[in-house]
């Protein structure tokens, strides 16, 4: 295809130059077809701006004179221009001298998903790039915690991040990952759920790529629950009429002092039609949905429709205790659902699922998004081929395989009407529209400070009620403003 005025031309040109200047190169077409290069030099901030086609050209470090350090040096393009700022997918990638090895920082996969999409990707590159994965610790926070440490340090290694939908402000913001060319943003864009979209994107640039997402359902047992709830309060009433029954009758959540815990509060506050922060993350705006949301939290920790152990409860406590017949309610992921079928096939038998219960009667759920992102390091030596093999990862054939044999939801719209995906999850109607509505967690560098803090001040669920408003806006405020102390 042509390149179109202003397209950007993010090469990553490699060789041994004084570091504190930058070249942004220019093409220009000469006579006959021929391809030459204007330099001109730019400072070390405007890198950035180069990159992201602000200055049509290219860009390369070296001396204010435009040579290099007089010690063997070379330069090597990695790629064609053209290939790389206009590839939709990781197949048109010209060939170079050898390919390049970009490390993918990502979260451990166990379904080998994750090994096929980059074996594929790598070879369809025609030679410019391998994609090498480097696996990050299991918990959350030992992934983040591993690449922070790295980008803290400017490690170039990292290429390829995998990052939670919570860490695009932080990372962005510490100038630990690279924005998107706007060319290529937009087809990121393009086509990928709303929501997914608002993980990526800080300051209103796309600085990351969705990857794959997550929501929770309510898992019910159809024998115990003929008509699952439209509402909490409706779901509570249920719970509370099976116990007096004496049949199993626990709603299980997550309450534990914990992400999942946030996570709940959060899906329950913009349920009632609010947000805890400000877009900009800079306010906090908790008003009369967050009361809404701690009633609800109150009304169902000092019900008979309660675990006992809620305050104690993760992910996979609810979905042992669900699978232990002891529940009647599960909220979780899809995941709940071939265990089950796997490990307690009489229970299975009677497992349904619908979209999880709103706060307000008439309104829609808006349940707090999951997933992770994709970002190309700020440090890394190989930025475009990074771009590209980003675009590669996350083709509608890689979004099927990652659904089907790792079961991770997709994040490209289009993949929802595909029957090989609706095979695998038989549930993905409830998945797609709960996605379509769903909410982000407050957008702030300060997330990991902010959820601390409401978990924190929201334990143990059964003291929770309106009352803990003021303190809890306040204390959040505090982490917003790098004041006071972290639980």
């Amino acid at each position: 295809m042509p390149l179109g005025p202003g397209h950007p031309l993010p090469l990553d040109v490699v060789g041994d130059f004084e570091p504190d200047v930058w070249v942004c190169e220019h093409a220009v077409t000469l006579g006959g077809g021929a391809a030459s290069h204007i330099g001109r030099t730019t400072p070390l901030s405007d890198q950035g701006r180069c990159l992201r086609g602000e200055f049509p050209g290219k860009l390369r470090r070296g001396v204010s004179t435009g040579t290099p350090r007089s010690r063997g040096v070379r330069f090597g393009i990695a790629l064609a221009a053209l290939a790389l700022a206009t590839a939709a997918g990781c197949g048109n990638a010209a060939p170079s001298s050898g390919p390049v090895t970009l490390n993918w920082y990502i979260f451990p996969e166990f379904s080998g998903a994750f090994v096929k999409s980059a074996a594929a990707c790598s070879q369809a590159s025609n030679g410019a790039y391998q994609i090498k994965i480097q696996t990050l610790p299991n918990a959350a926070d030992g992934q983040r915690q591993q690449m922070v440490r790295r980008l803290a340090a400017n490690d170039s290694s990292l290429d390829i991040l995998g990052l939670d939908v919570t860490w695009t402000p932080e990372f962005a913001e510490a100038g630990w990952i690279t924005p998107w060319p706007q060319a290529i943003a937009q087809k990121v864009e393009d086509g990928t759920l709303q929501s997914m979209v608002n993980t990526a994107t800080w300051n209103h640039r796309l600085y990351s790529a969705p990857f794959n997402t997550n929501t929770q359902l309510l898992w019910y047992r159809k024998d115990l629950v003929p008509n699952p709830p439209k509402t909490w309060a409706q779901m509570i009433a249920m719970g509370t009429a099976l116990a007096k029954q004496g049949k199993p009758h626990y709603i299980e959540i997550q309450g534990a002092q914990y992400e999942g815990y946030t996570v709940w509060f959060n899906t329950l506050v913009n349920s009632a039609g609010g947000q805890i922060t400000s877009d900009d993350g800079k306010r906090v705006t908790l008003n009369r949905s967050a009361a809404m949301a701690l009633n609800t939290i109150h009304a169902l920790a000092n019900s008979p429709a309660v675990d006992p152990s809620l305050a104690n409860q993760m992910e996979d406590q609810t979905r042992l205790q669900f699978e232990a017949g002891r529940a009647a309610f599960e909220l979780n992921y899809p995941y709940v659902y071939p265990s089950a079928k796997a490990d307690v096939p009489d229970i299975f038998k009677n497992m349904a699922w619908t979209t999880y219960p709103t706060v307000k009667p008439g309104e829609p759920a808006h349940v707090t998004i999951g997933g992770i992102d994709l970002a190309v390091g700020a440090f890394s030596k190989h930025k475009a081929q990074a771009f590209a093999a980003i675009q590669c990862l996350r083709s509608p054939q890689n979004e099927i395989q990652n659904a089907v044999l790792g079961g991770l939801p997709p994040v490209l719209e289009s993949v929802y009407s595909d029957p090989k995906f609706q095979k695998a999850y038989p549930m993905w109607k409830a998945i797609f529209d709960t996605l379509k509505q769903a909410s982000v967690r407050p957008k702030t560098p300060a997330y990991q400070s902010v959820s601390l803090q409401i978990s924190y001040t929201l334990s143990p669920p059964s003291s929770v009620s309106a009352k803990d408003l003021g303190t809890l806006r306040g204390r959040i405020e505090d982490a917003i403003n790098s004041k006071g102390l972290v639980p």
